[in-house]
């Protein structure tokens, strides 16, 4: 597996490998596994993707294991932790990457992929109304009784430089939101409107992969294993129900050890 290194921070496991392409390997592996266990206990199996240059790398590292060929596609749900609001078929979509990536490759049933809703949807282009929409769409696909979201075993996040997560930027409004999800005005990354899940949200999952490579992720790596408040640091306010797990790459893992040796 290349795996360089391996600790366990408190509630956090962090795996770190050589570079962004062995990083990509692993967690492909490491997905495909999950989605096994999942469905040989339950007969389904849920992710929640996410986007990002390393999550593409993911993405079609999958379409090329065969482990995919062990995975029963017709049985997984996916679901996305947030989108540009942009036209459907737009190039910096989420869910376009994910389709041309990975997706389009897989016998999965359709009324099992849960895309957010595009711009040129049945909302318009109002953000809220279709959070609303993608929020009663999760409600619906949940279990009666027990939740508002469907049952995630696996939820996958990227890392901005800011230590953002999915569409919640340090200090803006979905920072602090509760709802399951949100849309985002003003996003200090382009697109400025986008939809999110909520941290709330994230949290559900069974487990959450915090997925990251290069220098310029070091820090944000850094202030989430730290101990920070997750409204000035998303990341930090991430937790798995079973497991919070960080896939990093050396150069991402950088400053890693000193956190773990500082005093909390």
């Amino acid at each position: 597996m290349n795996l360089t290194t391996a600790l366990t921070d408190g509630e956090a496991a962090i795996a770190v490998h050589a570079d962004p392409a062995v990083l990509a390997e692993a967690v492909a592996a490491r997905l495909a596994i999950r989605l096994l266990d999942a469905q040989s206990t339950r007969g389904e199996a849920t992710v929640v993707l996410t986007g990002g240059t390393i999550a593409a790398e993911v993405y079609r590292a999958l379409g090329r294991s065969p482990a995919r060929e062990a995975v029963d596609w017709s049985h997984v749900n996916i679901w996305w932790g947030d989108e540009r609001f942009l036209p459907a078929g737009d190039p910096d979509r989420n869910e376009t990457q994910a389709r041309e990536a990975l997706l389009d490759s897989l016998p999965l049933d359709p009324q099992r992929v849960h895309a957010m809703p595009a711009s040129d949807g049945p909302d318009g282009d109002d953000a809220e109304a279709a959070a609303a929409r993608y929020g009663q769409a999760l409600a619906a696909a949940a279990r009666p009784g027990h939740a508002v979201v469907p049952h995630f075993d696996v939820l996958l996040l990227g890392l901005g430089p800011d230590a953002h997560v999915a569409s919640v930027f340090p200090e803006q409004p979905a920072a602090y939101d509760t709802r399951p999800v949100c849309a985002v005005h003003g996003s200090p990354k382009p697109p400025p409107i986008r939809i999110t899940l909520t941290l709330p949200t994230i949290n559900t999952a069974e487990e959450v992969w915090l997925v990251a490579a290069g220098a310029g992720k070091a820090s944000a790596v850094s202030l989430a294993l730290s101990g920070a408040g997750p409204v000035q640091v998303p990341a930090a306010g991430v937790r798995g129900l079973n497991r919070t797990l960080w896939l990093l790459d050396r150069a991402a893992a950088a400053e890693v050890s000193t956190v773990l040796r500082s005093p909390r």
